[in-house]
């Protein structure tokens, strides 16, 4: 091979090389990208990496780009937060938050796998970029693409939010609105990636674009002292995150760059769109499709590309998955903003729901280590707290007037933390 990666079979193993292609023609699995470690072990070190850029391309001798790339967009190395608060009302003092709200450019994990699929894109000469989208990765594909001067067609479900729509649009994308649910856009994706040399990052660049989600794993490893923690809760869509931060971590073991340990990978999903964890708590080993129906629209994928092996790294890892309700989503999104002054999307409001049943059932022990993971910002999603605010009436712009008020509202509701 050309360069220290390759595509290869997820199953029979047949070797690809690098090319614009996700499934393997033998046997129709995925493919994904391998590294040769031992080719880049006396570069990839603590030392060097600690004296690169804070951005994702620190990591760059594991991620599928060419030798010669020069990174331009600060993608990455987002907060790694304690959260003391929240870990109070819990009783669980070792909590984190892995908050990628605040990713460069749009504002969600999205942008790290964005970034990499787009270094292929150029490399395999595409000059139109596209994707199918539940409104995150629309939002990353179109600001990257302005950026790198790239034309771009993002192709969405008619009913997302509209802050994500407007993401989208602001710069400069063809937005396309389906008539249907994620999975019927992608289909139509996949059609269209067959008839026309368009680069789609979560198509024919898949594989190249999944790596991009292994650096919320090198990150977390990193901001906490190249130590690994005992759990990880993360949200659920195509199933992919889950399944990179594992490899993430596992490619840092061998590396010689954190001590090995088993790390619990929890998994959580909307109740409303729940194939991965209905899989997992049924006992099963293969995804049963659902018809999406839940406000966590970035979470609404019924039939997940990588729910297979979502599922095997989350029992292989004697992790668990659950899932979350509508009120539950849209509580959890109020306690973590209280709490800790984090913002997150529905995305969000699921892994914290998920994990504070995770906690009650046991299943997470309150003094482990353990990280949320928060990728996207609340920003996107304010239609899911419409109800939760009514617009107060407006007071005269005297002092008596305020006290009334202040005494009326802290009778009604007391503010968090007085």
């Amino acid at each position: 091979m050309s360069e220290h990666y390759e595509l290869r079979c997820r199953e029979c193993g047949r070797r690809w090389g690098n090319e614009p292609r996700t499934i393997c023609d033998d046997c129709l699995a995925p493919l994904e990208i391998t590294y040769d470690l031992e080719a880049v072990r006396d570069t990839f070190t603590r030392e060097r990496i600690a004296q690169r850029p804070a951005n994702l391309w620190r990591y760059i001798e594991l991620l599928p780009v060419p030798a010669d790339h020069q990174p331009l967009l600060p993608v990455g190395f987002t907060p790694l937060v304690e959260a003391p608060r929240l870990g109070k009302h819990w009783d669980a003092p070792h909590l984190f938050v892995k908050n990628d709200a605040v990713c460069f450019p749009s504002l969600s994990f999205k942008d790290r796998v964005v970034a990499v699929a787009l270094v292929q894109a150029r490399t395999f000469g595409f000059d139109v970029v596209s994707c199918s989208s539940t409104g995150n990765l629309a939002n990353a594909v179109a600001a990257q693409a302005a950026q790198a001067g790239l034309s771009a067609w993002i192709f969405i479900p008619s009913d997302l939010e509209a802050a994500k729509i407007v993401g989208t649009e602001v710069y400069g994308a063809r937005l396309v609105r389906i008539n249907g649910n994620y999975d019927q856009v992608n289909r139509l994706c996949a059609q269209i990636a067959d008839r026309y040399r368009w680069g789609f990052v979560n198509i024919n660049l898949r594989p190249y674009y999944a790596e991009g989600s292994k650096t919320v794993g090198f990150e977390i490893a990193e901001q906490l002292g190249w130590r690994l923690p005992d759990n990880v809760v993360v949200p659920m869509a195509g199933g992919s995150l889950i399944t990179k931060i594992q490899k993430a971590f596992n490619e840092l073991i061998e590396l010689g760059l954190v001590e090995s340990k088993r790390v619990k990978f929890f998994g959580a999903q909307a109740t409303g769109c729940s194939p991965i964890s209905t899989a997992v708590k049924q006992g099963q080993e293969r995804i049963q499709p659902q018809k999406p129906a839940t406000l966590a629209r970035s979470l609404a994928i019924g039939n997940p590309a990588d729910g297979y092996y979502a599922i095997k790294a989350i029992r292989s890892s004697g992790g668990w998955a659950e899932d979350a309700t509508d009120a539950e989503i849209v509580a959890a999104m109020r306690l973590l903003a209280e709490r800790e002054g984090i913002f997150t999307e529905t995305a969000g409001g699921v892994t914290v729901a998920v994990a504070e049943k995770l906690l009650a059932q046991g299943r997470i022990q309150p003094r482990e280590t353990t990280v949320l993971c928060i990728t996207g910002n609340g920003l996107k999603t304010t239609e899911a707290l419409a109800e939760e605010f009514v617009e107060s009436e407006a007071i005269e712009p005297r002092l008596a007037a305020f006290e009334s008020y202040m005494a009326e509202a802290l009778a009604a509701a007391p503010v968090p933390g007085d």
